[in-house]
């Protein structure tokens, strides 16, 4: 049990979804009592065990939909189904589980280490973020200049870009010190998953680049619509800390909007 609340931590701390199922109620003949944990991450990944077998193999597909919705859930199976219905096992008894998201800290990645990176990384941690900072270049990519960073990268943006495993609910903000590193990145993360992608720079940037992927690269429109470009809200922000707080605020947004339009679709069933 030590071992689960331990990884339960390390999976917050790393800014990585995941979900606890946790046995609620047995009765007749299960592999495992009441208060049994398990820790399933979205790619089907386990740490601990609910019994094995084909119960534990259904319920990490649900505890997977509980991580992708961020709703709980209460599933029951039947473990004396000789009819094959449900389990097909035949030990002869039923098991209840509850299945929790385990909600962390939403995690962003910036993509340079310059002047807009520096307030927008300490903005982050002041709001909720967690983040990880990539940029090529040792002076800025260093601890002592990001205290916060759950992670730093020294090295090609867009080759730590195409390495990257993200996942729905990663934030993702393009802030490099040229054009050409904030093309190669962008094109190296527009077909990963995440729920916000920004790129720094003006509208005639914008055009230029998104002009480039199309041409060049085959990007589709449907993918270039959902970057936030010019990034962050516009607020008329010049100076670094201006722009900073623009995407800070932009970024709220949206994950405020997600979590408004879960409470409007609740209400709505209701």
């Amino acid at each position: 049990m030590t071992d689960i609340f331990q990884k339960i931590l390390e999976l917050k701390k790393s800014g990585k979804p995941s979900a606890l199922v946790t046995v609620i109620k047995t009765r007749g003949s299960t592999p495992r009592s009441s208060g049994s944990k398990m820790i399933v991450e979205p790619d089907g990944d386990i740490h601990g065990t609910i019994g094995g077998s084909s119960v534990e193999a259904l319920v990490i597909e649900e505890a997977r939909e509980v991580i992708a919705s961020g709703k709980s859930r209460v599933v029951t199976h039947n473990l004396n189904d000789e009819q094959h219905e449900d389990t097909g096992m035949v030990c002869g008894g039923i098991m209840e589980f509850f299945i929790e998201p385990l909600v962390t800290a939403p995690h962003v990645y910036i993509f340079g280490g310059g002047h807009v990176a520096l307030p927008l990384a300490r903005l982050l941690a002041q709001t909720g973020f967690t983040y990880t900072l990539i940029d090529d270049r040792e002076k800025f990519a260093r601890a002592e200049r990001f205290p916060a960073a759950l992670n730093i990268h020294v090295g090609d943006p867009a080759k730590i870009a195409e390495e990257l495993e993200t996942v729905p609910s990663d934030f993702i903000a393009i802030v490099t010190r040229c054009h050409d590193h904030d093309y190669t990145t962008l094109r190296a993360v527009i077909k990963k998953k995440y729920r916000y992608l920004g790129l720094i720079g003006s509208r005639n940037k914008r055009r230029q680049i998104f002009e480039r992927l199309r041409k060049n690269d085959g990007i589709p429109d449907k993918l270039l619509e959902k970057v936030h470009a010019p990034i962050g809200l516009d607020i008329e922000a010049e100076t670094p800390e201006e722009i900073a707080v623009s995407i800070v605020a932009e970024m709220i947004a949206v994950k405020n909007r997600r979590a408004a339009q879960k409470k409007l679709s609740k209400k709505t069933q209701q």
